[in-house]
């Protein structure tokens, strides 16, 4: 009896493009190849700057284990740090969306394979690809939701992100592991400068071989290789086009069709991005208005109560500063003027080394109404309690009475709302 080939076992009636192949299928790998990881370490940035073994408040993932092994204190320097490293992660993520679902096309033959299982060894390599087409799925879907600020997937963003991240660098680095010798025969076989020349009429099949992409069976070409690297190409920087201006800012910043939307800041000196407003977190008036007071507490007991007004008659400083959110957005530099975190320290009996502190906020619903900062940022002279912002007070969706703001931290750590301050050991 004749062994079939197989390529037979493919469903071969299904898949007949003639594009399909080794080569074109490593063109989009090698993309990946570069890409993947680097949105991989900005994703670990991202989440050390999150601080979060610093303390369970900042602590989104806390059975991450050895995951985290990696975890340090965040710097205050330079100041856009998380600006460009979040920007970076996900303006990259949605560029990738065209170059990963062609990847996905140029290899469905090999994800509907029949039999699904012939060996103990294809069944392993079938789970470990499944673990890569599922993983690299979710973890594009998940973020590109996240951008829109549309939780419609269940549980907390930060955790089914953080944990996808790990199970999909696991079966892509098994992945590198046993195609990169295949891929790089497959890239040397063909001239790319020739691909981009060749015409759909002389558009033609690679030869048949044993990866089961190549059609038997091929279609007319309705399309040349060099056609649909420029139609993935076009769709990429398409999206960067739409993407990147809520990170770089400037005039590119109304291209950003992407940025989330429905949250207007207006104009004037508060006319700047927002992510969540007064009304949206449960802010009543009474939280924010006259009656509202400050309580700053110290490690040894000590604990002061100022109103607004005190806080303006406390020595004053500002900042240059921007504000950067995990959904990839960020604004220009904002002047801020306040009061140094390091002094509202020294007010409760930490002059000389003021530690970290614990920040809460009188938000009444919703994530982050509290974190704590390092004594890294308490120290650095930027970091303010901002009460005014572009030489205005700031407005109620921006933090009146009064906001954190540090050079380098996520947006959400710059807590808005600001209620009370712990010093040292309570935090």
């Amino acid at each position: 009896m004749s062994h079939r080939p197989h390529t037979d076992r493919n469903r071969p009636a299904l898949w007949r493009s003639p594009l399909r192949g080794p080569w074109l299928t490593s063109v989009f790998g090698l993309v990946l190849l570069v890409g993947i990881p680097v949105l991989f370490v900005t994703g670990l940035l991202s989440y050390a700057a999150y601080n979060p073994d610093l303390s369970p408040v900042n602590d989104e993932t806390p059975d991450k284990g050895l995951l985290g092994f990696y975890l340090f204190s965040w710097p205050t320097r330079p100041s856009w740090l998380y600006r460009v490293t979040q920007g970076v992660h996900v303006t990259l993520g949605i560029v990738l969306v065209p170059v990963l679902l062609a990847k996905l096309w140029s290899v469905i033959p090999r994800l509907f394979a029949w039999p699904p299982v012939r060996s103990v060894g294809y069944a392993l390599e079938r789970i470990s690809l499944l673990a890569l087409v599922g993983g690299g799925l979710f973890e594009f879907a998940t973020g590109v939701l996240n951008v829109q600020l549309d939780y419609v997937f269940p549980g907390s963003f930060y955790p089914l992100h953080f944990y996808g991240a790990w199970i999909f660098m696991a079966a892509f680095v098994v992945h590198v592991a046993l195609r990169l010798p295949r891929m790089a025969r497959s890239l040397r076989g063909r001239d790319l400068r020739a691909e981009l020349r060749t015409p759909v009429s002389a558009t033609r099949p690679e030869p048949p071989d044993d990866t089961g992409l190549v059609s038997p069976r091929p279609a007319a070409p309705t399309m040349s290789r060099r056609g649909a690297l420029a139609m993935v190409g076009t769709g990429s920087f398409a999206l960067l086009v739409v993407t990147a201006g809520q990170s770089i800012g400037g005039p590119l910043r109304t291209s950003a069709l992407l940025a989330p939307h429905g949250r207007d800041p207006g104009r004037g000196p508060n006319g700047f991005q927002i992510n969540k407003t007064a009304v949206g977190v449960g802010i009543r008036a009474r939280d924010i208005g006259p009656g509202w007071r400050l309580v700053v507490r110290g490690a040894t007991g000590r604990e002061t109560v100022l109103t607004r007004q005190q806080l303006l008659r406390l020595p004053g400083h500002g900042a240059a500063l921007p504000i950067a959110c995990v959904e990839g957005w960020s604004t220009s530099d904002q002047r801020w003027e306040g009061v140094r975190l390091a002094d509202l320290a020294a007010l409760v009996g930490h002059a000389d080394r003021p530690p970290k502190v614990l920040v809460e906020s009188v938000q009444r619903h919703g994530s982050f109404r509290s974190v704590v900062l390092s004594d890294t940022q308490v120290r650095d002279p930027r970091s303010l309690l901002a009460l005014k912002v572009n030489g205005a007070d700031l407005s109620p969706d921006h933090g009146y009475p009064a906001r954190i703001i540090v050079p380098g931290a996520p947006g959400v750590h710059n807590t808005k709302w600001v209620g009370r301050l712990t010093f040292g050991e309570r935090a």
